[in-house]
């Protein structure tokens, strides 16, 4: 006896499209749109992520060689005094010598530093709010602990981007290859 069995049904394009993708896809997806409007809303004080970011472990490890920040942040030393170079112009970080070992510097924010870091602190928190809207608290609360633990498992440092490993300039409209 023949049992009789529906052919599969070829799916159309447009519901090849409707169906969700796939969560690594949309990590990625959400991940360069949430980076791109994040550089957008941090230019409004004349700053890149890259430098942001810098304040931010400034804040919470003061008098941090240059060496050890560098190390942390998994980047070639010499592109992020290119950094520092410019933070220190802008007048929010400054170099001293360390007392421990004359050769290296300490880092530290200024005043204007840390003034700077509290309307990083605001814009970081419109940003989330923003991108997450579509979310509950208890919602966005969840997808961070999700994240977290993806982000853990693949051996990636907490609170650091690991961008700045690629990193060529602080701005994009610095690099002379983007040109």
């Amino acid at each position: 006896m023949e049992i009789n069995r529906p052919s599969p049904k070829k799916e159309s394009g447009a519901s090849r499209v409707s169906r969700p993708s796939g969560a690594a896809f949309l990590l990625s997806q959400l991940g360069s749109h949430a980076a791109g409007k994040y550089a957008e809303r941090i230019a409004k004080l004349h700053l890149a992520p890259a430098h942001a970011g810098i304040l931010r472990i400034l804040a919470v490890s003061p008098g941090i060689t240059q060496q050890a920040l560098a190390s942390m942040l998994g980047m070639v030393p010499s592109r992020l005094v290119a950094l520092l170079d410019e933070l220190d112009a802008l007048g929010l970080t400054q170099r001293r010598r360390n007392q421990d070992d004359r050769r290296s510097h300490a880092l530290s924010l200024t005043d204007k530093g840390r003034k700077t870091l509290a309307a990083i602190g605001e814009i970081s928190c419109e940003h989330q709010r923003a991108l997450l809207t579509a979310l509950t608290e208890q919602e966005r609360d969840q997808l961070a602990e999700f994240l977290q633990r993806v982000a853990d498992q693949q051996g990636l440092t907490r609170k650091v981007h690991p961008g700045y490993k690629t990193l060529k300039t602080a701005r994009p409209e610095d690099d002379s290859s983007a040109r």
